[in-house]
């Protein structure tokens, strides 16, 4: 088990109206004052501080009052299809008709407003190009619709490189010069203010020729986007996330996330933020992943709830699939690594290919093994030309973005393109390059981490009284959040006496553990186990680091321990 260390616990906090676990956990998460807590719709930072939002606004306004003919440019990710989702049912809303989107299949055209995109988007003759999720790298993409006489509108979230395209209006949080507190805003969470900003000026302009729209409507769709897109989840977009979970636990969510819900086996009425990272979002993104995220796109836009769910089992058998052939590259990718395990010689950051692998899958397996070895993570795999698509994923202490455009200063023919966060980054690469690519990438890597950095440890909220095992703790726990990125969900840890273990399913192990010093015994569920490891037959003794869950079979309650890591003592 990787080594664990309590949160820090900042002084002169207080929340005395609270459980103290909760008290604690609230602080470690940098939480002290009451409006901390307070995550209604007013406490929302307003849109008028995004740079170029007016100038958009304007571009915008004769698709509503003259039925100009927009189009909405996408991308095959979650937050692209929200995105291009929220677009077209909120200028709906607004009085909009002439609307259409198109998202690049990630294996014809890869990622963003590409020139080659452009040639298919003329074909669909827009008055208007707008790009939702992406946009903020598409120089030449942008270049060419305005040489076709398309203007371009981009909305995007992903950090700008040191040029700008010439777009006729950006919006992004994250373009120099924009003061908009938020830079964690994901790209539908940028739509969503954009279209506050058009309605309000519609309506001050007495343009509307409907009823002005509650706009709040559509927050089940930046709820889902935020939480898929692993942003970090800072006060504002908390606030999202839980106006968004609200509508859906009503019964006011779009019939596609009620379909999704419905065949991952999640209740509307009881969602939490984790159904979407865990559920919600993998059944969209298999549809980008493998296929055309198109499928998912009308998956949201639809309002037939039967329509919705034909959609949704698609989506589902197609995530299945993906995780077949997931688990394949997984299984080669660890038979490689087993090189570096038998020399000792771990590179600090790693470059992973094999000419088979599926470029839609490459993001969950560079995820899965950076989280096995903690290290940056680099997979690849071949396109049909001939050059490699690279999916990235980091650690703490290095920034994933900045540490690629190092390579591209020390070698700019390598890389024919790249962008993204500081966590996560995509690239495409010649393959001719891959052993120098490989070998810089490793040095940069080196140069910015420490030996501490790449040591993993799980950041625990210490350990539990024997009388905080409670259903009260559980359910305070759960509704306490919304939980996720950067605001983790609340993990404890605690040695217990091992009383049963046996494996359900093909991978999943059940517990029953006692709390040291207690007559106490509680259920535990580990799942997806590593079977070198566990089950442990001869363990007695063990110390786990574990959420603190409710389980509900037929109808009876109890606390479940949701075991993250376990060793024997």
């Amino acid at each position: 088990m990787p080594r664990t260390i309590q949160r820090p616990l900042p002084d002169g906090w207080t929340f005395p109206d609270l459980h103290p676990v909760l008290q604690r956990v609230y602080a470690a998460r940098g939480l002290s004052r009451p409006g901390d807590l307070e995550l209604g719709l007013q406490a929302l930072i307003p849109y008028s501080s995004i740079k170029g939002i007016d100038t958009a606004v304007q571009l915008l306004v004769p698709v509503v009052t003259q039925q100009k003919r927009l189009l909405i440019v996408g991308d095959f990710d979650v937050d692209g299809a929200t995105s291009t989702a929220l677009a077209i049912r909120a200028l709906r809303l607004l009085g909009a008709q002439n609307l259409d989107y198109l998202v690049p299949n990630r294996f014809d055209f890869g990622y963003g407003l590409s020139p080659e995109l452009v040639e298919v988007a003329l074909t669909m003759k827009p008055d208007l190009i707008m790009t939702v999720d992406n946009g903020i790298a598409s120089h030449d993409g942008v270049a060419a619709a305005q040489g076709a006489g398309i203007p371009v509108l981009v909305t995007d979230h992903h950090l700008a490189a040191a040029t700008l395209p010439q777009a006729d209006a950006i919006v992004n949080p994250n373009q120099p010069g924009c003061e908009f507190p938020s830079k964690a805003a994901c790209g539908c969470t940028v739509v969503f203010y954009l279209m506050l900003a058009l309605r309000a000026y519609l309506q001050q302009q007495q343009l509307l020729a409907v009823a002005p729209p509650n706009m709040a409507q559509l927050l089940d769709l930046v709820a889902l986007a935020t939480v898929a897109d692993v942003v970090p989840l800072d006060h504002n977009n908390r606030i999202l996330v839980e106006q968004g979970l609200r509508r859906i636990r009503a019964g006011h969510a779009i019939a596609g996330i009620l379909a999704l819900l419905q065949v991952a086996g999640r209740e509307s009425s009881r969602v939490i933020a984790a159904d979407f990272g865990f559920a919600v979002g993998p059944r969209l993104n298999a549809a980008g992943r493998l296929d055309d995220m198109s499928l998912g796109i009308e998956c949201l836009l639809t309002d037939d709830p039967q329509r919705a769910l034909e959609l949704a089992r698609l989506l589902d058998d197609m995530n299945k699939d993906r995780r077949q052939i997931e688990q394949g590259m997984q299984d080669e990718a660890m038979r490689f690594l087993q090189s570096f395990d038998l020399s000792g010689e771990m590179p600090t950051g790693l470059c992973l290919y094999q000419p088979d692998w599926h470029q839609g899958v490459i993001g969950i397996l560079a995820s899965r093994i950076k989280d096995k070895v903690h290290r940056p993570v680099i997979a690849l795999a071949r396109d049909d030309s001939g050059c490699l698509k690279g999916s990235a994923r980091s650690i703490p202490g290095l920034h994933m973005r900045d540490a690629l455009d190092e390579v591209h200063k020390k070698a700019p023919h390598l890389m024919k393109k790249f962008g993204g966060h500081a966590m996560a980054a995509g690239l495409t690469l010649n393959e001719d390059g891959l052993n120098e690519f490989t070998r810089l990438f490793d040095q940069v890597c080196s140069a910015h981490l420490s030996e501490a950095e790449l040591t993993q440890t799980l950041e625990t909220d210490g350990a539990l009284q024997v009388a905080d095992y409670s259903l009260e703790l559980a359910h305070a726990l759960r509704w306490a959040g919304p939980w996720g990125q950067g605001f983790p969900e609340p993990q404890f840890e605690g040695v217990f006496t091992l009383v049963q273990q046996r494996v359900v399913g093909e991978r999943h192990l059940k517990l029953v553990l006692q709390p040291q010093g207690s007559d106490l015994v509680i259920d535990g569920i580990w799942f997806n186990i590593d079977t070198q490891r566990w089950p442990d037959y001869s363990a007695t003794q063990v110390t786990c680091v574990f959420q603190l869950d409710v389980n509900e079979f037929r109808g009876r309650q109890s606390v479940q321990l949701m075991i993250k890591d376990m060793n024997s003592n």
